[in-house]
């Protein structure tokens, strides 16, 4: 069933056998079904077997939203939230507003779905739709594929938008029905009077699209909002001194692995071949699921990308979070890569902060592959044959679906037993993936004294800055091993430097996670100080769960994204803004901070900071938080799971 699947978020073959058996057998203990390594990530999955018009969903990830394709409300998570819901405990969520996208004309040519949320990232940006529902509506909807539709939901997760959504339409219907589901398309048909906006309704914000006009974008590099029209972005790339060379071309991933993305890709690798060429760049293939990877081998496209230069490789997220063998180019040296992933923050994809990568269509990012380089305008541009002869590649063309039905290839997924009460959960005691977690600390009753400043960030700071991903992945389940990647990524304010910030015991200076618990070893709290929109990005829980670990009390900034903030809460960590947000300015890295008015601590009161300088002077701040009285009690508790425990007695 779902909730399994819903935790099951990029689990990979990489991973020891021990890890599957944990998981497995926490399946059958519980009575939900089990996705085997090798079906896909999870929310193709989701889409293929589980997301349907009306739905309310949530997933331990922030792309979960690709339900949205399906007219389904599908909103990423923290760990915690997920496992509220799985209890039988309500989950929360503040009203988010509702951002219109009204889209008229239609799709043609070499512009894609990926176009749409592309577009809309450049206009919003990072934080743009934070705190709020993307509807998408209008008669250029009709134009879109279900799976085209999954696409533009899939990376509203880059503008900060709580989900997005589509109108059901016929293009979900002919979906479901080619993924065994057509008793919910006619049930979907009978009531989509109420799987469509209401007539009159008003939004929020208004953003209007016309596809007849919309180009197709690229975006990059190092944030997925920097948008730019395949056209221009050469030009671009030369005057900032990007590098014009594109090193590897990646299409796939949970964004863009659809069989419509695989044939118009493959459509273009076909014309390459037939006049005799292969691509410039590395090429490389990931499908979303079982079911794609055996179907674009039974229809051929994977044997085109293949003859093409391709690799094709395993149904995982693979190089979108960085778990990549890539060895083309080392570490530190400036290149540039193109993807059909989502997320382009530094190092992401392949540990490099010298990786320029940009994410756009896999249509375009074959294009850019065959070329080689940046500066090429597939609608306008000519390649040259081997034979000398000039040519231009026709716009790319795919069947929306598979004419012989989807190939499920294999089957990987386990039913649970009728009954695994008697059943118990392996746990490798030996393992260094996995550990048992051990309750955090209760609230002592006081206000927090004299906590060290152990960084103060500056700039952007998204998960992947707290909580690396790529190698470090293979420690999700290992709480202490993976708390040596935290704020390895973020940018100490004091020296411009990351991961080296000064250890105010010793005066010597360390990693992050080294000073963090030098101060835990000697009882000293500490806090981390940042900038706006801390913690965009993935909804990876451990960016919460380190910092609580390592002996951290709070985290004050400028402001949060939504998914980390309530992770924070979860863990009994204080996430705090500032009242003025120039108050920033006022911290020193070698501060100390206390926190008071913890012991009369309500909803919509502010709490203060009493700020020690080193000099000997102090100042006092106004802090803001968004705690509920529910999210009280998790900090007093120590954590929500602290909490929910002791409901239990």
């Amino acid at each position: 069933g779902p909730p399994l699947a819903l935790i099951m978020t990029h689990i990979h073959r990489g991973i020891l056998k021990y890890v599957y058996n944990f998981l497995s057998s926490a399946g059958a203990k519980y009575g939900v079904g089990f996705w085997k390594p090798g079906s896909g990530i999870i929310h193709q999955i989701i889409l293929e077997n589980y997301a349907y018009p009306g739905v309310m969903l949530i997933g331990t990830d922030s792309h979960t939203p690709n339900g949205g394709g399906l007219g389904a409300i599908c909103i990423g998570v923290g760990g915690a939230d997920a496992v509220d819901v799985m209890a039988g405990i309500p989950w929360e969520l503040k009203c988010p507003k509702v951002i219109g996208v009204k889209l008229t004309g239609s799709l043609s040519g070499w512009t894609s779905p990926k176009d749409v949320i592309l577009k809309v990232a450049g206009i919003l940006t990072v934080k743009g739709g934070t705190g709020a529902i993307v509807e998408y509506h209008g008669p250029g909807v009709d134009s879109i594929s279900c799976t085209g539709m999954a696409t533009i939901c899939n990376m509203g997760a880059e503008i900060g938008a709580t989900t997005s959504v589509f109108p059901y339409n016929h293009r979900m219907r002919t979906y479901l029905e080619k993924t065994g589901r057509g008793q919910i398309a006619a049930l979907a048909d009978e009531y989509s009077d109420l799987l469509v906006p209401d007539e009159g309704c008003e939004y929020d914000q208004i953003i209007e699209l016309n596809l007849d006009e919309l180009k197709p974008h690229i975006n990059g590099p190092f944030t997925p909002d920097l948008a730019h029209p395949v056209s221009k972005v050469g030009a671009v790339a030369e005057k900032n001194g990007w590098p014009l060379d594109v090193k590897v071309g990646l299409i796939g991933s949970c964004t863009n692995s659809s069989y419509e993305d695989m044939g118009r890709a493959a459509s273009l690798a076909k014309q390459a071949l037939d006049k005799g060429l292969k691509c410039k760049a590395q090429f490389t293939v990931t499908p979303g699921s079982e079911q794609i990877r055996a179907t674009i081998e039974r229809d051929g496209y994977a044997k085109t990308f293949r003859d093409v230069g391709g690799v094709v490789l395993a149904n995982a997220c693979g190089p979108c979070i960085g778990q990549w063998d890539r060895r083309d180019v080392k570490k530190g040296e400036k290149n540039t890569i193109v993807t059909s992933f989502n997320r382009n923050f530094t190092a992401r994809n392949d540990a490099n902060p010298a990786t320029h990568a940009f994410v756009t269509s896999p249509e375009i990012v074959t294009a850019l592959a065959i070329a080689g380089t940046l500066n090429f305008n597939p609608e306008t541009d000519y390649l040259t044959a081997p034979n000398g002869e000039k040519f231009k590649l026709e716009p790319p063309t795919g069947d929306e679906l598979p004419s012989k039905d989807f190939d499920p290839g294999q089957d990987t997924y386990q039913h649970p037993p009728a009954d695994g009460t008697s059943l118990k959960v392996d746990v490798n005691p030996q393992s260094n993936r996995l550990q048992l977690l051990e309750p955090f600390d209760k609230w002592s009753g006081n206000d927090l004294e004299d906590m060290q400043v152990l960084i103060k960030v500056k700039g952007k700071c998204t998960t992947d800055h707290i909580s690396a991903a790529g190698p470090w992945l293979k420690f999700r389940g290992h709480l202490d091993n993976i708390s040596n990647n935290m704020l390895i990524g973020a940018v100490n304010s004091e020296n411009d430097a990351i991961n080296k910030i000064k250890n105010h015991l010793n005066g010597e200076y360390g990693g992050v996670p080294d000073v963090a618990r030098h101060y835990k070893a000697n009882g000293v709290s500490w806090v981390v100080v940042g900038d706006d929109n801390y913690g965009e990005g993935s909804s990876r829980e451990h960016a919460a769960l380190e910092p609580r670990h390592l002996g951290g009390r709070a985290i004050i900034v400028k402001s949060f994204a939504r998914i980390h903030e309530t992770n924070l809460k979860k863990q009994g960590l204080l996430p705090l803004t500032f009242s003025n947000s120039s108050d920033y300015d006022k911290i020193r890295p070698d501060d100390k901070i206390s926190i008071r008015g913890l012991k009369t601590f309500t909803p919509g009161k502010p709490l203060t900071a009493v700020v020690k300088h080193s000099d000997g002077t102090e100042e006092t701040l106004e802090l803001n938080h968004s705690f509920n009285e529910t999210q009280i009690e998790w900090f007093r508790a120590g954590s929500a799971l602290n909490r929910m425990k002791s409901l239990q007695h």
